[in-house]
């Protein structure tokens, strides 16, 4: 049985090994986009959810105003998610010296019970209500650079896309926490560059996303998957791969990463992956989801070896898991400038393998706490 075992751990760890390659080969084919100057300027609206985010909100929002961007051809609509501290307040003292600034408020559509998924209502109101004929999102926690609608607007002149991905990274700061979410992050962001810019899976983050607002209508918004608490960018954007063509593109261009503030407590991150893996069985884009199923058993294989032995076995296999994982992230770690946080990477390998089965595990399971409020 040690023998099966072993072997089926090697199997395992040669698949991994060969989707990692994959993965590497996929982005380092990426090309930086290359900005040419605009026919015209397209209208873009900002839409972004908030829900208690009074410490964030004015930083978010005076990075999009200081866009080099028309301030005529963009407008920003902030949804306040029931909050209960003073984030409205905050975006109507902003209102009055800003008239392309609107704030919606989801307690004037809907009731707390009514729905599951509080994002995806906030962002169908939002886009109900938009003037714009691009809709781009981001969260209430994030800082865009100073050219990112600029960089949309030549993107989407140049390929004529339907929905846009584009980069998200953690803010650097202090503190292991900290680091690891980086590390974790970075790998993320590399497999979604990866995987979209080859047109192999339907992956994003709504932190930083554009779409065309009558494609959006055309697909029934997110009619099919507004049960889900998650996953409003994800399976959008494959409904939108699935129906209009595939006119699906990502920005990879270093000035269009929207930065964002990783967790600042342990629970704070799982409950953050628990809900990010929650939607995982809901998946139509079944690579998504065998991908899912290896990583998971490959760690659960790993786990498994590291407790019952042969342990140099284990040893083998972990140094080749971090070996494959750095010689993906190498380049993913120049793009977004952290290359020196990969020295830390092999030490992480413990924990990444532990909460890679936990949030696996209990974002299938159970319910979650997420912005104070407990969610199915």
């Amino acid at each position: 049985m040690d023998a099966i075992f072993v072997w089926t751990v090697a199997g395992l760890t040669a698949l991994y090994a060969l989707l990692l390659l994959a993965y590497r080969y996929w982005y380092t084919k990426l090309t930086s986009f290359a900005p040419t100057t605009p026919n015209h300027y397209k209208h873009f609206s900002v839409v972004i959810p908030a829900r208690n985010e009074a410490d964030h909100i004015q930083h978010c929002i005076d990075s999009i105003l200081a866009q080099s961007y028309p301030a005529s051809h963009f407008e920003i609509i902030v949804i306040d998610d029931f909050s209960e501290d003073n984030t409205a307040q905050i975006v109507t003292s902003i209102q009055l010296t800003h008239s392309n600034v609107q704030l919606l408020s989801l307690a004037d559509y809907y009731q707390p019970d009514e729905m599951n998924s509080f994002k995806k209502k906030a962002i169908e109101k939002a886009v109900s209500m938009a003037k714009g004929d691009w809709i781009v999102t981001t969260d209430a926690d994030c800082v865009v650079p100073k050219h990112w609608l600029s960089l949309y607007n030549a993107y989407i002149q140049n390929n004529n896309p339907v929905f846009v991905a584009a980069p998200v990274m953690f803010i650097k700061e202090q503190g292991l926490l900290n680091q690891f979410q980086v590390l974790d992050f970075l790998a993320l962001q590399g497999i979604t560059a990866a995987a979209v810019g080859a047109g192999k899976h339907s992956m994003s983050n709504g932190a930083n996303l554009a779409f065309e607002k009558s494609a959006f209508i055309a697909v029934g918004g997110y009619q099919g998957v507004d049960q889900i608490a998650s996953g409003d960018d994800m399976f959008l954007m494959h409904k939108m791969k699935v129906t209009l063509s595939n006119r699906i593109g990502y920005l990879f261009h270093p000035g269009a990463i929207v930065w964002t503030k990783a967790m600042d407590s342990w629970n704070g991150f799982l409950m953050q992956r628990i809900r990010w893996s929650s939607k995982a069985r809901y998946y139509d884009d079944h690579s998504i989801f065998w991908v899912l199923v290896l990583v998971y058993l490959y760690n659960l294989s790993l786990l498994v070896l590291l407790f019952t032995g042969p342990f140099y076995w284990a040893l083998v296999s972990i140094l080749s898991k971090v070996c494959f994982e750095l010689l993906f992230l190498v380049p993913v770690a120049q793009f977004f400038k952290l290359p020196s946080e990969l020295r830390y990477f092999p030490l992480y390998q413990p924990l990444h393998i532990l909460y890679t089965l936990v949030a696996g595990c209990f974002g299938q399971i159970k319910t979650y706490t997420w912005k104070g409020r407990r969610v199915k």
